[in-house]
């Protein structure tokens, strides 16, 4: 039995059999039925029920009326990694002035494997609904984050996103390998990134880079809203005055750490 009908085996160990069940969980998905776990892992039904109840008693997973869902104990856990967290404490106040400044969806991410992962995200009333939330992932290249961590980073990292193929979600979206290095390249020369309706009709973003001492891209800042609305060359200088200031204060705290002085 494969895992969808991608052709790969279910894992093996009983550990990694009940992590797969708990990655099995997508952005989108508030709660999911046994037959819907099973077909996601590739795992047996009875192997999955019993898992899951395993799950349950952990606290890891609770109980519905329809099936299962990820409980708060994983959230908790979530919290307690160093990294994203000393990232998003210190990206707070920056992400906060530039919602005051447009109230508009203002997000934090990462890089995570072809995808670009949201740390964090603040908006608010008047900002526009928006699909993205903290924990959600999206394409890299089809957002303004992900084509920083594109364009910035080694050529392996765009290789692999070619690889696993350029899905077209809006009429907007570049799937043609060609034009995206050409556009990859266009954000290198400015530094900082736009999507322009890529991932979600009437979206646009602008973003910017988080930078570590070798000019490494570790992280984004980027605004979101109605591409209507938006104006992203007018907004970038915003972003990237908030990136780089976010970058000084990460470089600021690692050398505090390190004994370097100031």
């Amino acid at each position: 039995m494969d895992i969808e009908g991608t052709g790969e085996e279910p894992p093996k160990s009983v550990l990694a059999r009940g992590l797969s069940l708990l990655d099995a969980f997508g952005s989108g998905d508030g709660e999911l039925n046994l037959t819907e776990l099973s077909a996601r892992t590739g795992l047996p039904k009875p192997t999955a029920h019993r898992l899951l109840g395993e799950l349950v008693r952990w606290g890891g997973v609770e109980r519905t009326e329809y099936g299962y869902r990820l409980s708060m104990r994983l959230f908790v856990l979530g919290q307690r990694a160093p990294r994203p967290r000393g990232l998003r404490e210190a990206a707070l106040p920056y992400m906060e002035d530039l919602y005051e400044a447009t109230h508009e969806n203002i997000h934090l991410a990462v890089m995570d494997g072809t995808d670009t992962l949201f740390l964090e995200k603040v908006s608010g009333r008047r900002s526009m609904p928006i699909v993205s939330r903290v924990g959600g992932r999206l394409p890299a290249y089809c957002t303004a984050t992900g084509k920083l961590f594109l364009s910035l980073g080694p050529p392996e990292r765009l290789q692999s996103v070619l690889a696993a193929g350029l899905v077209r979600y809006t009429p907007h979206t570049i799937v043609m390998p060609g034009l995206l290095k050409r556009e990859l390249a266009r954000t290198s020369d400015r530094g900082y990134a736009v999507n322009r309706e890529e991932s979600e009709a009437g979206v646009s973003a602008v973003a910017a880079p988080v930078l570590d001492r070798q000019r490494r891209p570790i992280a984004a800042l980027s605004i979101t809203g109605n591409a209507y609305r938006l104006d992203l060359d007018r907004l970038a200088p915003a972003v990237r005055t908030a990136a780089l200031a976010l970058s000084r204060e990460l470089a600021r705290e690692s050398d505090l750490k390190m004994g370097i002085p100031r």
